[in-house]
This record gives structure tokens, C-alpha cells and sequence, in this order.
């Protein structure tokens, strides 16, 4: 029996770093529009949803071919409430409708690098192994965080000082969220509410496909390697 899947996009109105961000033009269109093309595009989910509390941010993303069922609560949409508290909400509003998922896959607003063939990946992984509660996107810290350093009354401490003569390559690779998407299984997201666990599995993207964007220098990086990717393909 086919597996029934969502796609949400939060996209709530307010951002005080970098106004509109979720609606700002990225080389000529609201960047949300690339989370939504990507997902329609993947062919994985039954419907792909926007969750927002901004009237503006629906219009565009109806527009875009997502549908935007409800608007969100104020209570999920205050600028310190988690994504999964607006997930669950979303997924609760579904089930008010008599709407169920086998899986759903959280997809964020601001990441025009993700992957088509990534979503993709991600979704066969989530429906081909039965132990898996979620697969999501990683990369690897560009310099290894076992030499790193921090700052304690104006004096520079090593966190690991028994690896000051380690080779880097030596060192385990440790990786990070790469802040694109998290896929998950319906049933254990909801009994458990968060996004990993410890039967998470992860998708290791590259560097160069990968910018968290939280400011303004953040935007014109990850304007840089948009345009470097355009030109490899």
C-alpha cells in the first residue's frame, strides 16, 4: 500500500534579523519558492504545505502550488517556539480534518540550495528501513571541533588540550545540521516531539550546498555558491 506523505514549510511572518527573509527575492523570486518547487518536484508527498501566521507569505506560497490549509497560531509562531511545537500543530489541525501521514518531511523556508534528488533520497530511506524514525541533512565542520578554543576571562583555553599536537587527520569527522530538512515518521515524531532520536539517520550534504542563513552576510553567501552550482550544472 502506497505510503501517504507531507511536506510542511514553516514560514512564519515575523524575522527581525533579516525582514520578510521567508518572502525576501533570491535571484528574482521569494525564496520560499525554492523549498516549494523542490518539493512538488520530488513527486514523494501527497500535498505540500505551508505553515504561517502571515496572510502575504500564504498569497505567494498558494501561488507557488502549495496549499496553505489553515493559518498558524500566534502561540506556534513567537520568534523562541520551536519548529516541532508548529509541526505538531500542523499535524494535529490534519487529523482534526480526518487527514493522516505515514511521514512527513519538514522543509525549511530559507534553504533555495536543498536538492531535489536529496528529498528523494531522504523519503526512500524513511520508507525502505523499518527502524529509521528520521533522516535529515548534515555536514561536516569545516575544521575539526576538537581543537577549538574558547575565551575565559580575556585568556584563550583549549576545550580538548589532549589533542594539541593531534593531526586533523586523525581526528573523528564530526558533523552539524545543515539546517534544509528533516523527514520523519508520522507516529514516533508525535510520541516523542522532536526532530532527532536515536534512530536518526543522516543525509551528509557538501560545503558548497549547504548556508544556514541568519543574516544579511549569510544571504550574500549563500547567493555565492547558488550562482557556483548554476554554473556546474
Amino acid at each position: 500500500m502506497k505510503q501517504k506523505n507531507l511536506a510542511i514549510i514553516p514560514a512564519r511572518g515575523g524575522s527581525k534579523r533579516i525582514p520578510k527573509k521567508n518572502i525576501k527575492k533570491f535571484f528574482g523570486k521569494p525564496i520560499i519558492e525554492y523549498s516549494i518547487e523542490a518539493a512538488l518536484k520530488s513527486g514523494k508527498f501527497s500535498e505540500v504545505m505551508v505553515s504561517t501566521d502571515d496572510p502575504k507569505i500564504a498569497r505567494i506560497a498558494k501561488k507557488a502550488g502549495a496549499s496553505v490549509p489553515f493559518l498558524r497560531s500566534t502561540s506556534t509562531a513567537q520568534d523562541k517556539t520551536p519548529i516541532s511545537h508548529a509541526v505538531v500543530e500542523v499535524l494535529n489541525e490534519y487529523a482534526k480534518q480526518g487527514k493522516e501521514f505515514d511521514n512527513f518531511c519538514c522543509l525549511f523556508a530559507t534553504a533555495p540550495l536543498v536538492s531535489v534528488e536529496d528529498i528523494k533520497k531522504a523519503m526512500q530511506i524513511l520508507s525502505k528501513e523499518k527502524k529509521t524514525s528520521s533522516v535529515f541533512t548534515v555536514v561536516k565542520y569545516d575544521y575539526p571541533i576538537q581543537r577549538s578554543f574558547k575565551i575565559k576571562n580575556g585568556w584563550l583555553k583549549m576545550l580538548w588540550r589532549r589533542h594539541i599536537s593531534t593531526r586533523s587527520q586523525d581526528l573523528e569527522p564530526i558533523y552539524h545540521d545543515a539546517g534544509q530538512f528533516y523527514c520523519l515518521k508520522t507516529k514516533r515524531f508525535l510520541k516523542e516531539k522532536q526532530f532527532f532520536s536515536k534512530k536518526s539517520q543522516a543525509l551528509v550534504l557538501p560545503e558548497t550546498r549547504v548556508q544556514d542563513i541568519d543574516t544579511l552576510e549569510d544571504w550574500e553567501i549563500a547567493e555565492i555558491k547558488f550562482k557556483m552550482l548554476k554554473k556546474k550544472k
